[in-house]
């Protein structure tokens, strides 16, 4: 599923899609508008995405920077088994752990892998609420960090108080307001 992006000029929404098309706009919002400045932000991440716009259309988004929704693994070198994607890395332990993961079937990699696998197979709430939340964060503080109300939303947003965040966002721009509940729905909802 590829990623979605929303650009954002100001408090004004200029596009909402996938990074190409959301490129795509901001570009001609540009030609039309060259003193605007239209930051694009990953919905997934709520980080801005860095975009040259120089050139033509077609040079701007063959300057775009890969995702990993567009099935392209970064070619990696090295220690490890890379045909089956296993990259050797730095790991530092007590001598206890150590003594532990020797005990194991299978050795330390083994147990290392077993390891990781269920703490994330247990955690992925928990990793896509966090996630959201930093999302969330970086979006309002980029896009209502100086508006009214700014403080006590992102408080009302963390301690889960759905009317009065609500209702504290709801003087802020239409864009931005319905953005950050967008975002914030993720969380929220659950």
């Amino acid at each position: 599923m590829p990623n979605h992006y929303t650009a954002f000029e100001g408090t004004r929404r200029v596009a909402a899609g996938t990074l190409p098309l959301v490129a795509e706009r901001c570009k001609a919002l540009l030609d039309g508008e060259p003193n605007a400045s239209p930051i694009i932000y990953d919905d997934h991440t709520g980080r801005p995405v860095d975009v040259d716009y120089r050139g033509t259309t077609h040079d701007v988004l063959a300057r775009l920077p890969a995702t990993a929704a567009d099935g392209e693994a970064p070619a990696r070198r090295g220690p490890g088994r890379p045909k089956l994607g296993v990259v050797a890395r730095e790991v530092t332990l007590l001598p206890r752990h150590w003594e532990w993961l020797a005990t194991q079937p299978g050795g330390a990699s083994v147990a290392l892998r077993r390891l990781v696998e269920n703490a994330s197979r247990d955690s992925v709430d928990a990793d896509r609420t966090r996630q959201a939340d930093e999302a969330v964060d970086r979006v309002m503080l980029a896009l209502a960090g100086d508006l009214a109300g700014y403080e006590e939303a992102s408080r009302a947003y963390h301690r889960r108080e759905v009317a009065r965040f609500s209702g504290l966002i709801d003087g802020w721009p239409a864009d931005v307001r319905d953005y950050v509940k967008r975002l914030a729905g993720v969380t929220l909802a659950a």
